[in-house]
């Protein structure tokens, strides 16, 4: 009899919503944006925003805003290199590679998950505020190693799909709009909130 206890080790637990925009199906990745806000890591607590506005540019802020803004750098390091640098989106993505990690001085959730919701997270100098609308039913995932983009790990989260999205820095919107994507088999939305996500080291 299988254990309900996991076997594999537990990388990180937390929320870990998306905004990725085209501006059109086929064309490429025009701005990226994954928000994370982590409650266990071995790297402790942590919150974040890493947004390319030039995804195919290897460059970092202030030249290109390309950045992430977090309270908990090795944290957001630890998340970007093992996680993050390997989805789908951004593994092809050069902005990825240059990204600069800037100080977090606010970070703030507004909305409702039945509807339209916002994450607002600031650094010194720029605002990111990250806007999920008409939002459908939720969903859970089982994500197996080999399904998953670490090979790895097992992921298991909640997911809700947005219809509409936006990113904005400092007012200006990233470029594009939501697409879909292939994931677990299915279409689904480039905008998504993902709640209760669990990543485990394949046992």
């Amino acid at each position: 009899m299988k254990s309900p206890i996991h076997p594999g080790p537990v990388a990180w637990t937390g929320e870990n919503p998306g905004i990725y925009l085209k501006d059109t199906q086929d064309g490429p990745w025009t701005g990226l944006m994954t928000f994370f806000r982590i409650v266990w890591s071995p790297h402790g607590m942590g919150h974040g925003a890493v947004v390319l506005d030039e995804p195919t540019t290897e460059k970092g802020a202030p030249e290109v805003r390309n950045f992430c803004i977090t309270d908990n750098e090795p944290l957001a390091r630890f998340l970007v290199a093992e996680f993050f640098s390997k989805f789908m989106s951004f593994r092809v993505s050069p902005g990825i590679k240059a990204i600069s990690y800037l100080p977090l001085v606010e970070v703030r959730r507004a909305g409702d998950t039945r509807s339209r919701y916002q994450e607002i997270v600031r650094s010194k100098d720029l605002e990111v505020v990250m806007t999920w609308d008409k939002l459908g039913a939720p969903y859970a995932v089982d994500m197996p190693p080999d399904k998953g983009p670490t090979k790895a790990h097992e992921m298991y989260s909640l997911f809700i799909d947005a219809a509409d999205a936006s990113v904005t820095v400092n007012g200006r919107r990233l470029r594009g709009q939501v697409a879909s994507r292939d994931f677990a088999d299915t279409k689904k939305s480039t905008a998504f909130l993902a709640f209760s996500e669990s990543w485990m080291r394949a046992g």
